[in-house]
């Protein structure tokens, strides 16, 4: 280790300390928790909306794939604008956008106009997402300050799946489905005025070139795969429709690969990616997001088609879920600095693998508070535990003007990952249910029980790849001794110059 000019054991945030920095945390908080929260806060809401909208059977899955393809598809781009145009300004942009957006979902009259909201709705959450984190990192630069602001944001990530099921369940039984959107409007007018007024602007060299090339092939192929990936359930992974799609999608994301080795100022410099750390923090996020996403949907199934209970009800059902990320990532952040990063995820990683394997073990005669609510509780702290040093350990190293590139690669992995694991395990149930009653008489009751036999052989697909996520860790990241802290590599342009500590 080397100490240029300060004791290792002095704070390093100083006098050039943002005295506004926790009411920025506060106004990014409450934007993320509004783009997290529209993954699933009209899940429940979906039925009153397909029958209010005569939205077909076939068209309903639009509603949430709209939101997920743009969102996907458009995320690296959106940290790219955010770097040039400056952070707090597409910041700003992207809370107006999205409330507007919000706005023309509620007030939808026609399923047309429901699924374009949602996708603007994605196309603006991909701007504001990749601005909000990367506002977060040049913010808080002080290691003990950094690890509590990613242990609120990573709270609210974790946790916000679970609230926008209770959100939607309660706003759609006592209101209507509309307000699961219009919700968002007021909030986000009011975040847009208070970031205008707290946030600094944070911005990378505007000399930079925005790389259209690679803009496009990456938007271009991270489009065709989600949307390949989102058609297999109704097209089967064998059709030339969906091939299609995944074909085109690794020509394009091959041709970005190539794009941006050539280029003098890339989309993505691979370096961001390259990083042992960064990468295999990139990896198993991407390997935790195909798994959770799964988790949330056949668990809801289960609850709703085995357990009978309603939308409402169901949605308190995973109220211990979001308890559990806010103590897991309460826990971590004040460990961070001590234990480090890779500890943290494999032991969390562990935690949730144990609590997805008991999952697997569910049947018809199961009951909620004995078969499901101890592993929902081990899985949501293991992913509170690990959610803070995956985000830290993503953003550390970057140099500033690449915050928003790193900031977007760490929401499209969450995203593309949900989108790819959903299509993926959702295959995986309706195969194992089809094989189930392949060898057996259809009654009621075979029925109830394949169905269960399909939520479990995901959830056993679900166990692999979050036991996956953790051999990832625990082979990339680097040690305690290793590993650069949080907070110290990752400084803001009003501290160049000035002394700093360095780690080898």
């Amino acid at each position: 280790m080397k100490i240029d000019a300060l004791d290792a054991t002095a704070p390093t945030q100083g006098p050039s300390a943002d005295p506004k920095r926790y009411w920025s945390l506060a106004i990014i908080g409450i934007a993320q928790l509004m783009i997290v929260l529209d993954a699933s806060v009209v899940v429940v809401a979906l039925p009153s909306a397909q029958h209010a909208l005569h939205i077909s059977i076939a068209n309903r899955q639009w509603v949430m794939s709209a939101y997920t393809l743009a969102f996907g598809s458009l995320l690296l781009l959106g940290g790219r604008i955010a770097d040039l145009w400056g952070r707090r300004r597409m910041f700003i942009v992207g809370l107006l956008g999205f409330g507007a957006a919000s706005a023309v979902g509620g007030l939808a009259q026609s399923s047309a106009m429901l699924f374009g909201a949602r996708a603007l709705q994605g196309g603006f959450a991909a701007l504001m997402a990749p601005a909000a984190l990367s506002l977060l990192t040049v913010t808080f630069t002080e290691p003990h300050e950094r690890a509590r602001a990613f242990g609120v944001y990573g709270a609210i990530a974790g946790s916000g799946a679970a609230v926008g099921l209770v959100l939607g369940g309660f706003l759609t039984q006592f209101a209507s489905w509309r307000w699961t959107l219009l919700i968002n409007v007021p909030i986000a007018a009011v975040a847009a005025i208070a970031a205008s007024r707290v946030i600094k602007e944070s911005r990378a060299d505007t000399r930079v070139s925005y790389d259209l090339p690679g803009a496009i092939t990456s938007t271009g192929g991270l489009f065709l795969l989600v949307y390949g990936f989102t058609m297999v359930a109704s097209h089967g992974w064998g059709s030339l429709f969906t091939l299609s799609l995944l074909g085109g999608a690794a020509v394009m994301l091959s041709a970005f690969v190539v794009i941006e080795l050539r280029s003098t100022h890339p989309l993505l410099p691979l370096r961001v990616v390259l990083d042992r750390n960064r990468g295999g923090a990139f990896l198993a996020s991407l390997l935790v997001g195909c798994a959770m996403l799964g988790t949330f949907l056949f668990l809801t199934y289960f609850l709703q088609g085995t357990l009978h209970y309603s939308a409402l009800r169901t949605g308190f059902a995973f109220l211990p879920f979001s308890g559990g990320i806010i103590l897991g990532a309460s826990v971590s952040s004040r460990l961070l600095p001590r234990v480090g990063p890779r500890n943290l995820m494999v032991a969390g990683l562990s935690i949730a693998t144990f609590g997805l394997a008991w999952f697997t073990r569910l049947g018809v005669d199961s009951t909620y508070v004995a078969h499901v609510l101890l592993p929902e509780i081990l899985i949501s702290v293991g992913m509170g535990l690990t959610f803070v040093p995956m985000n830290s350990t993503s953003l550390s190293g970057v140099d500033p003007e690449h915050a928003g590139v790193a900031s977007a690669l760490v929401n499209t992995t969450q995203q593309i990952g949900g989108a790819l694991g959903t299509a993926f395990l959702n295959t995986v149930a309706a195969s194992a249910t089809a094989a189930y009653l392949s060898t057996r008489l259809v009654t009621p009751a075979t029925l109830r029980v394949g169905a269960v036999h399909g939520y479990t052989t995901a959830f056993e697909f679900s166990v692999g790849l979050v036991a996956m996520a953790g051999v990832v860790i625990a082979v990339l990241i680097g040690a305690k001794g290793t590993h650069a802290r949080p907070g110290l590599d990752v400084l803001p342009e009003a501290l160049e110059g000035s002394p700093r500590i360095a780690f080898d």
